[in-house]
């Protein structure tokens, strides 16, 4: 699989649990941001010890990549178009779109926007 993904936690969390729906992408070319790796940690804490949670962000550090300001100011204007995205998806999807990759998800607000692969 050579296609470039973002990853937002939704797609991590679906790797993690072995959805069968995401097992093609566990090897996929994969970015994501600082942002949606707190997220993780975060949801991961609140279901397993914390040496477990860490350990199983610290496997994802690879895939980061930087976010500046402009970014953080164009997805704070997709913010605002639509409430109901987390605010490390929206930075997540701007930079998605900046780095040519396919946003990957299965959260509802994003099904039916543009370079989004929405999986359940």
């Amino acid at each position: 699989m050579s296609e470039l993904y973002f990853f937002d936690t939704y797609a991590f969390f679906e790797v993690i649990r072995g959805n069968p729906n995401y097992k093609k992408y566990e090897d996929a070319n994969a970015i994501t941001t600082i942002f949606n790796l707190a997220e993780l940690n975060y949801g991961l804490k609140k279901e397993k010890d914390e040496k477990t949670s860490d350990e199983i962000t610290e496997k994802y550090r690879i895939f980061l990549v930087e976010v500046t300001l402009d970014d953080v100011k164009e997805a704070m204007n997709l913010k605002i178009k639509n409430k109901q995205i987390s605010i490390p998806d929206a930075i997540g999807y701007i930079i998605s779109k900046k780095l040519n990759a396919k946003f990957l998800t299965g959260d509802k607000e994003f099904k039916d926007m543009v370079d989004v692969e929405f999986v359940k």
